[in-house]
This record gives structure tokens, C-alpha cells and sequence, in this order.
């Protein structure tokens, strides 16, 4: 559980910044509860799509409704300036289709294809800086969650009875039977029922915060492994007159 956790967490702010912001991420359809099947069924074992689970909770969908209120002002500067960017790189597009019809020279033509793909390379980067702060609200949520999952997946399986719990890619083709996540999503919404919508200034998701503590320990000096000895004193000097040697 504590590899799915990182992975959510790790993932969170690269699927948010790579959604479209003009519409809203429509969720993981919600499994079926399980009912009664023909034939004969394994005791103890359950199978559940937790990122299913995540985004169908009541966390992440009261979330996802008030986040466009919350950051109207992004939305809207977000929106504004894509539609430049977009502007922009039409007039780009049609005057390389306009010169490519033209039969102009290779050169010319592979410079302005240079020219688009580097414009579109930073237009992408702007419009992620833009949308950053909702980026960060969309991790901040699912890391919320995902903090309770663990204990909400274990209190489902408790009341099911479930020792073994495989995920939908580990299985070719099931029942309804068997299908745990309708559990573990009423148990998160007991664990957790609203999440915090505004992360706390200065906050990263787990995946930077861990991979910033890695740096920081691998830019500590190291001790050294033999500690050299220290010099013997030299041997002292008598004093006084030396007798002649034979």
C-alpha cells in the first residue's frame, strides 16, 4: 500500500498539469456492487480499482466542484492566455502551410517548423506556470486521500472478509462478486468526507518533498571511513653534554 501511496502522490502533479483546465476531469466510472453469481466463488478474495476509488470519493468530487470557484481568477488568466497562445500559432501554421504549398525551399520550411515546435514547447511551459497553483490544489486533494486509503482499504476488507485483494489489471475477467471498491469508497468517505481545497504556502507534493530530502542528504559530506592516525611525538632531546662515543 505504501507503493501505491507514492505513486499517486508522485503522479498527481504531472496528470494535473497535463489535463485541459477548460473542462473538468470526468471520473472514474464507479464500480458495480457486488452481487450474486453463478457458479462458484473464491472465499476471500476481492478485487478493486483504487484510483477508481479516489476520484469517485466524496473528497475529490466536492473537490473538484468547488476548485473552479476557488481559483476563478487562475481559470480565467489561464483561459485568456491560451487563446492568445492559440492565436499565435495559428497565424504560425498557416503561413507554413501557405510557403509549403508555394513550393518554397526546404530551408525556409524547416525553419519555421524549428520555429512552431519551439513555440509550442514554451507556450506549454507558460500555460503550466499559470496553472500551477490549481496543479497543486488537484495533488494536495488526492494526497489527502490517499493518506486514508490504506486504512480504509483494511477496514473493507475486514467487513468482507477479504484476505486477498488483486487490482483490475491482475485479472482477465471476474463477477461482480468479487468486486470491492464500492466498500472501500464508503469507508474513505468515512475516513475522510471533504478534503482541504487551498494547499499551505510553500507546499509540494510527497514525490518533491522526498526528492528534495534525497539531494539534501546526498550533498551532506560524508564522514571518512579510516580516520588517519594521528603522528607519534617525536622522541625527546636529553639535555646537557653527551658523552663521545668509542
Amino acid at each position: 500500500m505504501t507503493k501505491l501511496f507514492k505513486s499517486l502522490c508522485g503522479t498527481a502533479l504531472v496528470l494535473a498539469m497535463a489535463a485541459p483546465l477548460a473542462a473538468q476531469k470526468k471520473p472514474a466510472p464507479t464500480p458495480a456492487p457486488a452481487a450474486a453469481a453463478s457458479g462458484p466463488i473464491v472465499p476471500g478474495l476481492g478485487v478493486a480499482n483504487l484510483d477508481a476509488v479516489i476520484v469517485n470519493s466524496n473528497a475529490y468530487q466536492v473537490a473538484q466542484q468547488q476548485r473552479p470557484v476557488t481559483y476563478k481568477a487562475t481559470v480565467d488568466a489561464y483561459n485568456v492566455r491560451a487563446q492568445q497562445l492559440d492565436a499565435q500559432l495559428k497565424v504560425m501554421i498557416d503561413k507554413f502551410n501557405a510557403d509549403r504549398a508555394a513550393k518554397k525551399p526546404d530551408a525556409v520550411l524547416q525553419q519555421q517548423y524549428g520555429a512552431i515546435q519551439q513555440f509550442e514547447a514554451q507556450a506549454k511551459e507558460e500555460l503550466q506556470r499559470i496553472r500551477m497553483p490549481i496543479s497543486l490544489s488537484e495533488a494536495y486533494v488526492i494526497e489527502q486521500i490517499a493518506e486514508k486509503l490504506d486504512q480504509a482499504v483494511q477496514n473493507a476488507m475486514s467487513k468482507r472478509g477479504i484476505t486477498i485483494l488483486l487490482g483490475p489489471d491482475a485479472v482477465i475477467a471476474r463477477t461482480n462478486a468479487y468486486e470491492l471498491s464500492p466498500t472501500i469508497i464508503a469507508e474513505l468517505n468515512v475516513l475522510i468526507p471533504a478534503a482541504n481545497l487551498v494547499p499551505p504556502q510553500g507546499w509540494v507534493p510527497r514525490a518533491a518533498r522526498e526528492q528534495q530530502a534525497a539531494q539534501g542528504q546526498a550533498q551532506q559530506p560524508r564522514p571518512s571511513a579510516v580516520t588517519p592516525a594521528a603522528p607519534k611525538p617525536a622522541a625527546p632531546r636529553p639535555v646537557g653534554p653527551q658523552p663521545e662515543g668509542r
